[in-house]
């Protein structure tokens, strides 16, 4: 996952939110109210849109399945923004893959999954079920396809990033970086130096400078586990409902904004090299893309 190369007279803060190691990077001066802000901001992304949290906003959104419920001002953002994502990448981001996620095993934390898991019954599996969440924006209720689950991990964690580098530079921040897990966005420049340094764990490291805006790596390589013998991971390919099998470890993509950066490097690892290197010239954008084999494929401006 990318992580800020440390650099003398920067402040770092980690904690853990959203399933993941989240770090801050801010000017050493930086009050303890702007820290606390930001855990908080992340705590509460975590506590309305996770899928594993029975109380949560989106687990009881997903219970009332096939009925219009009435939602909060969180989840209703990220819902539109995930519609909109699965109809910019034609169904490639599909949020409509949390009970799929369920009966492949992963129905809890992933620190919570058993290392080989007993198989639940796989349904007939029917792409672009996405289409059928219904939006009302004047009663701000979501209705899903009955049976269906929504699951916004990686988009919602793009946009508590945004958020919270948002709320870092509302409150005067000159420069700040914020990762979580492989979603990175940063602001301003770091002391001493025009750029930010970004190191790209991986089988195949590198490090990048990164101006402005935002970094995104999608990965087959972490959260893994068996079911029944078989492995798995998160990565699901919505046009069979399976893991993913295109050729690629990974894909990172700089964007404005990360969850720009997070929907297309989900998109261009389920396409493969070479239409994973269309996708992200036909939108001007740069990447990195890493096959099984542990080539490593440079895209558009990327360096």
């Amino acid at each position: 996952m990318p992580a800020v190369t440390e650099r003398p007279s920067v402040a770092f803060h980690a904690f853990r939110s959203m399933g993941t190691e989240i770090t801050v990077v801010t000017p050493p001066d930086v009050s303890s109210a702007d820290v606390v802000a930001i855990e908080a901001l992340f705590a509460d992304w975590d506590g309305q849109l996770s899928r594993f949290r029975p109380e949560s906003d989106l687990a009881r959104l997903n219970a009332a399945a096939g009925a219009a419920h009435r939602v909060g001002d969180l989840l209703f953002l990220a819902t539109l923004a995930a519609i909109e994502a699965a109809e910019a990448t034609d169904g490639l981001f599909d949020p409509l893959l949390g009970r799929r996620m369920e009966e492949l095993g992963y129905d809890r934390t992933f620190n919570a999954l058993l290392p080989d898991r007993v198989g639940g019954r796989l349904r007939t599996w029917h792409p672009r079920e996405w289409r059928g969440i219904a939006v009302d924006r004047r009663r701000q209720t979501v209705t899903l396809p009955a049976g269906g689950g929504l699951d916004l991990g990686g988009i919602a964690k793009g946009m508590a990033v945004d958020a919270a580098l948002a709320l870092l530079v509302g409150r005067g921040i000159t420069y700040a970086a914020v990762n979580a897990g492989g979603d990175l966005a940063v602001h301003g420049e770091p002391p001493n130096a025009s750029t930010w340094e970004i190191a790209i764990e991986g089988s195949v490291p590198c490090q990048i400078s990164l101006r402005s805006g935002a970094l995104a790596t999608s990965s087959v390589e972490r959260r893994r586990w068996h079911v029944g013998g078989q492995p798995r991971h998160h990565l699901l390919d919505p046009r069979t409902g399976m893991p993913a099998t295109t050729g690629l470890q990974s894909a990172s993509v700089a964007a404005a904004t990360c969850q720009q950066a997070e929907v297309a490097a989900k998109a261009v690892l389920l396409l493969g090299p070479a239409t994973g290197s269309d996708f992200l010239l036909r939108r001007n954008l740069s990447g990195l893309i890493v096959t099984d084999d542990g080539e490593a494929l440079r895209v558009g401006t990327w360096q």
